[in-house]
């Protein structure tokens, strides 16, 4: 990264460090260290505050000395235009990261992260012979961060990557980050918090759903009725007084022998994300109805 940046400064630009998540950095390196001219440090993931559905987004941005003359300011203090209504952004929600790092303690939050990075190459090392794992270091070793590719099998079986994520859903699982930063992968982020049970549990639910997929790459089940592709399955399919697919209801709705102990259930059958990004569906009422009123 040090080279990166010295090849970037050495051709007259400028580097930006992505700090959206520094569980493998944190206590071991920094981004001034590494040489960023600007570096932005969310407070999400790494230090302790819940990161989904949008928000919250928090934490401060960095920059070397000759980029603060084109810092923005704010009104309240004299010091410039504002780029934010609340000076110091979302304030209530910082004392979640400042009890974090006051109770973790230097050692505690470099422990985290070397944690952290153990955890992803324990997950990449158990899923590496059933799929394929991106930017493996020159050890093999890779840091916070496992993706593993979906193309390959997608192009094999025709079995997606969305397939998958929806799949996991019937062993109890949120899918991990998928089509980003690459599409057609999947990126799994144990950081520190997941103990070796959990990180066995997911494991085995990804292996069994490799499984599956080879089941249907060798006709077994058809591409267009399978467990993947219907999933994720709810209680209204296990009840249904029909089933005309070509797998077991309990193949459906109890994979694993953690589903079968404590089952999360998806309240619906699978939606059209992309539909949905696309359109704006209102459930309110009519802007008719209003003109009428």
């Amino acid at each position: 990264m040090q080279e990166v940046c010295e090849l970037i400064h050495e051709a007259g630009g400028q580097v930006y460090l992505d700090g959206a998540n520094m569980n493998a950095q944190v206590g071991l390196t920094s981004p001034g260290f590494i040489g960023s001219d600007v570096s932005h440090l969310n407070l999400h993931k790494t230090f302790c505050i819940p990161h989904g559905g949008g928000g919250p987004g928090m934490g401060p941005i960095g920059v070397k000395s000759h980029l603060a003359p084109f810092l923005p300011g704010h009104v309240v203090n004299g010091t410039g235009h504002a780029v934010s209504a609340a000076q110091l952004g979302s304030a209530s929600i910082l004392p979640i990261s400042w009890a974090y790092i006051a109770m973790m303690g230097e050692p505690g939050l470099t422990e985290a992260t070397k944690v952290a990075i153990l955890s992803a190459n324990y997950v990449m090392e158990r899923l590496r012979p059933y799929y394929p794992v991106l930017y493996r270091g020159t050890h093999g070793r890779i840091a916070h961060e496992c993706i593993i590719d979906i193309r390959p099998i997608k192009e094999a079986s025709g079995i997606s990557e969305e397939d998958i994520a929806k799949r996991l859903m019937d062993f109890g699982f949120h899918a991990p980050t998928m089509s980003f930063p690459v599409a057609g992968t999947l990126m799994i982020e144990p950081t520190e918090s997941e103990d070796k049970a959990e990180l066995d549990r997911f494991c085995d639910a990804m292996i069994a759903i490799r499984e599956e997929i080879a089941k249907v790459q060798d006709g077994e089940w058809p591409l267009e009725n399978n467990p993947l592709v219907n999933a994720p399955h709810t209680q209204a399919d296990l009840m249904a007084a029909e089933w005309d697919r070509p797998y077991s209801r309990e193949t459906a709705c109890f994979p694993s022998a953690q589903a079968k102990a404590a089952k999360y259930w998806p309240t619906v059958n699978r939606v059209d994300n992309v539909y949905g990004d696309r359109n704006l569906i209102c459930s309110c009422p009519s802007i008719e109805s209003y003109m009428e009123d």
